[in-house]
């Protein structure tokens, strides 16, 4: 029997909104709302994918707990990885609320706040696994749950209106490295108790069975260690895995190899995980990359990043000859021990050919089980179901395909099809004391795009622009005319990516001469500024169109000279 709780009013009204992480992997937050007190649960990233160029990453669209500010009691953090923890950075200096998660949760934040936020103190507030808080009207009990990276935490929160358990990212690992065994205990107490929602990771839900120990990796290493005895070995793998850097560093002690971390990083990540002891490395076994020309090739294991293909990433750089420590070549092989985060598939793909084309060996396939997963499969997912029992639940974390096959393990284990509910970023679900709950309304969510120290809309023009210019490459047309639009100079013209036809000489007298008569039409005219950008652009198409069937961006640039100008002052310009 669930236990519940008496009210006195009917008024009362718990709302569950996601602002990230349904329908999509990366950017996971959520929000629980009690009357006028708002908890935030993890504030994650998204990486770009091929149709946002140059973008550094994508957070979620804080509009509304901006709007709500004085509203937000805390934001509670389940784990380290970036798809949890990279909004910080844009998201704490905005609400600058306290912030709670375990010891290398908070220690991972800490690093990140001092690279992107130098100058900003937030308030952190240091959790353990089976504590329990009091934030508000939300009683919070923290449960231990394996993971890919140590410390990571499920929630449990009861509320005026029921109990929600958030597992955050997990798996039934009963053999996990540091042997931190999600705590199935903690999971069946909380179900005793009556769990009104639960909020579960969908991510493997298409996957059948049991995800493996992390431990296999460790006998895979042995075997490759064995296999490729004589080379200096090189691994890229997340900076963050604390676990699978573990298993290679006892496997090279193993093997009498010494050990260099590469990156800035992955040398921090390191460095944090050994002083909060999450990561156990004899010293002697630890040299600087600096020092590795004093080593044989076989008594050497460097640690990198790059697992993904990121740009500037150490195994990247070496790939393209580019790192001023390392320089590969037939006598390297590269385990790539991480699997690709979808969108990265092409970096990945890229990296691995140039590190071929550089001479090395490159181990990268699944079925060499150099990569195991960190999230619960199907059979897992059932059980953490049938340990809770929940009366309603919501799957969370993944893409609305998985979010649907999870929907499903839930109603093969019993759990009523209209107490399952499919949400979307942005939907309110409303718990009432006496009614079920249900779909209320939706709220500004969506996404932000970050491009260096610039966060904008995703629908920004300046997107659909870049993508222009990538497709069809951009031709620049200068002209610097006088107050009645007389030609001061001759017509400039340059390209960038614009594939010209084998008349090259001749397209180009089409185009100064198009241009230049756009010019010359509008002579004794007071100069206009956008009516020259206009028919300057519009001639100058027609003749790409024409000529090249181009379709490339055209950016006139003008110059007006006024009447009172001197040699000493500038012309009024007008740029794009």
């Amino acid at each position: 029997m669930r236990r519940r709780k008496n009210f006195d009013s009917n008024s009362e009204k718990l709302n569950f909104i996601a602002l990230g992480g349904l329908g999509e992997i990366g950017k996971n937050m959520y929000v629980l709302e009690y009357g006028d007190e708002i908890l935030v649960i993890d504030s994650g990233l998204k990486f770009p994918d091929s149709e946002l160029p140059g973008i550094d990453y994508i957070v979620p669209d804080i509009s509304y707990l901006e709007a709500n500010r004085d509203k937000i009691l805390a934001i509670i953090i389940t784990h380290g990885h970036e798809d949890h923890v990279g909004g910080l950075p844009y998201v704490l200096p905005r609400l600058d609320v306290p912030l709670y998660g375990t010891q290398l949760t908070l220690g991972l934040i800490k690093n990140k706040l001092q690279d992107d936020l130098p100058g900003y103190r937030p308030r952190l507030n240091e959790i353990k696994a089976r504590d329990v808080i009091k934030i508000g009207s939300f009683t919070i009990r923290f449960m231990a749950v394996a993971h890919s990276i140590p410390d990571g935490v499920a929630l449990s929160i009861e509320t005026p209106l029921g109990r929600i358990v958030h597992t955050g990212d997990f798996k039934l690992d009963s053999s996990p490295v540091d042997g931190r065994v999600t705590d199935y205990a903690a999971f069946a107490e909380e179900g005793e108790k009556g769990i009104m929602l639960l909020c579960s990771d969908s991510t493997n839900a298409e996957r059948k069975g049991f995800t493996p120990s992390e431990k296999i990796i460790s006998g895979t290493l042995d075997q490759l260690f064995r296999m490729y005895r004589p080379k200096r070995i090189i691994i890229s793998s997340f900076a963050s895995n604390v676990h699978r850097i573990q298993q290679v560093a006892d496997v090279a002690a193993r093997f009498n190899r010494k050990i260099a971390f590469l990156g800035r990083s992955m040398i921090r990540n390191v460095d944090l995980a050994r002083e909060t002891g999450y990561l156990k490395i004899d010293s002697k076994i630890i040299i600087s990359i600096d020092d590795i020309w004093k080593y044989s090739d076989n008594n050497l294991v460097i640690v990198t990043t790059g697992s993904q293909g990121e740009p500037f990433s150490g195994l990247v750089t070496m790939s393209r000859g580019e790192n001023k420590a390392i320089t590969l070549g037939d006598h390297d092989v590269v385990f790539l021990l991480a699997s690709v985060i979808p969108g990265n598939e092409k970096l990945v793909n890229n990296t691995i050919n140039r590190l071929f084309a550089q001479g090395c060996e490159v181990v990268y396939e699944r079925e060499r089980q150099i990569h195991v997963s960190g999230h619960a499969s199907a059979e897992e997912l059932k059980i953490i179901l049938n340990i809770t029992h929940p009366q309603y639940f919501l799957p969370i974390h993944g893409e609305y395909k998985h979010m649907v096959r999870h929907s499903q393990l839930a109603q093969e284990v019993g759990i009523p099809s209209k107490n399952i509910f499919l949400l979307t970023n942005g939907d309110i679900l409303t718990f009432s004391k006496n009614a079920p709950p249900k779909k209320h309304g939706h709220i500004q969510s969506g996404a932000v795009i970050v491009d260096g120290n610039a966060a904008g809309s995703i629908k920004s023009d300046v997107l659909k622009e870049r993508r222009e210019i990538a497709e069809d490459g951009v031709l620049v047309v200068s002209a610097a005319v006088d107050e009645k639009c007389r030609l001061l100079a001759p017509v400039a013209i340059e390209t960038q990516g614009v594939f010209i036809s084998d008349d090259t000489k001749g397209v180009f007298n089409e185009l100064y001469a198009a241009a230049e008569q756009a010019i010359t039409e509008m002579t004794g005219k007071r100069a206009n500024l956008e009516a020259i950008k206009k028919t300057v652009k519009a001639r100058v198409r027609d003749v790409l169109r024409k000529r090249n069937s181009s379709f490339a961006v055209v950016l006139p640039v003008i110059s007006i000279r006024q009447s009172h100008y001197h040699d000493t002052e500038f012309f009024e310009k007008d740029f794009f």
